[in-house]
């Protein structure tokens, strides 16, 4: 397992997940995919690994200590940009969109498809792969590298820092300039400059 601190940097093999809230207090939880970075303010905490792993517990509604769970918010998953890589099986975006919509019910329990419906969290996943341009976000326009950010999934109702209980809520690094409904990528170069702090209760 890799120690994090302020001095950790990516690496392959290692995937973290961690939660950020733009500057409207919504809430998405991003995937590094080994190769994106966290900010520093999150990595500057204290047992950071153990905190994250009781936030990503507490997602999945498998948590031994926090028990409460919020409350379904029984919306919809939308598709924004897809992993080039991850979904090279099927053949077009409707064949993916098909895929998230069987499962993506909110009456399931949690799995990633459903976190936007059941949740009301925004998914970002870090641009994997094995060399640089192996995986992209299909439908982004611009330029990207491995790292950065894609907006992958979106809910229709929106979780806030009060769907998570308050001793984990200092876990949750925050922006005064994002959003999520418009920001479908974060330059992995800049990501303390999005989010350079944690949220204080």
């Amino acid at each position: 397992m890799s120690n994090l601190n302020i001095d950790w940097k990516p690496e392959f093999g290692t995937i973290f997940t961690w939660f950020a809230m733009d500057k409207f207090g919504r809430v998405a939880v991003m995937v590094n995919n080994c190769f994106g970075d966290l900010p520093k303010a999150l990595l500057s905490i204290n047992n950071v690994e153990s905190l994250l792993d009781q936030l990503t517990d507490y997602m999945w509604e498998d948590s031994e200590i926090f028990k409460n769970y919020s409350n379904n918010k029984s919306g919809c998953t939308i598709l924004d940009l897809y992993s080039g890589l991850r979904f090279d099986y099927l053949a077009t975006r409707k064949d993916i969109e098909q895929l998230i919509q069987q499962r993506s019910n909110y009456q399931q329990k949690p799995v990633e498809c459903n976190l936007p419906s059941r949740k009301g969290l925004f998914v970002y996943h870090g641009i994997e792969g094995s060399i640089e341009g192996e995986d992209y976000p299909v439908g982004y326009e611009g330029v990207t590298k491995m790292g950065d950010y894609f907006r992958y999934l979106m809910p229709t109702i929106y979780a806030s820092i009060e769907d998570f209980p308050e001793e984990l809520r200092h876990g949750v690094a925050t922006s005064d300039t994002v959003d999520f409904t418009t920001d479908r990528l974060f330059d992995n170069d800049k990501i303390n400059e999005y989010f350079p702090k944690m949220y204080k209760n």
